[in-house]
């Protein structure tokens, strides 16, 4: 059962949530427990809300903290607390580093193959490459000639 209730409830079958709910009939703890859970997971999977939509959505998100306060939740209840703005801003704002964090991590796997260049210029042109680099560089090199006209 505990596999059950890891779950989203919308991503189970009517016949698994039926089983689930015959179990947490026996438990009334652990049923509010795992219905709080759910509407936890709910709101905190909700995405670019409008500022209006995210103001009626703390209240909610508060009422669940607070009863996870009086359960033994209670770490949850301030972990989550504590992130109470980020939260927030998260749903105001859902522009994610995801880019950066992708390019960081090919950098580093270059750094790691090549056990660190000792040309920076080549390290920035394997970068390039891998980070889909389309062959032209604009950029302005010292001491270049201009192109000559004729």
């Amino acid at each position: 059962m505990t596999s059950l209730m890891r779950r989203h409830q919308w991503n189970l079958k009517d016949e698994q949530h039926a089983n689930l709910m015959r179990y947490l009939a026996d438990y009334p703890v652990l049923q509010q427990l795992y219905v709080a859970k759910q509407k936890l997971m709910r709101l905190m999977l909700l995405k670019t809300l409008k500022r209006r939509r995210a103001e009626r959505m703390l209240p909610r998100l508060t009422r669940l903290l607070d009863q996870f306060r009086d359960s033994p939740l209670r770490a949850l209840a301030r972990t989550l607390t504590s992130w109470l703005e980020p939260i927030v801003a998260m749903w105001r704002f859902s522009k994610s580093n995801g880019i950066t964090e992708g390019f960081h991590n090919k950098m580093e796997m270059i750094s790691r193959r090549a056990y660190g260049f000792r040309n920076f210029e080549n390290y920035r042109l394997r970068v390039l490459t891998h980070c889909g680099w389309d062959g032209i560089i604009n950029r302005v090199q010292m001491n270049a000639r201009p192109p000559l006209i004729g």
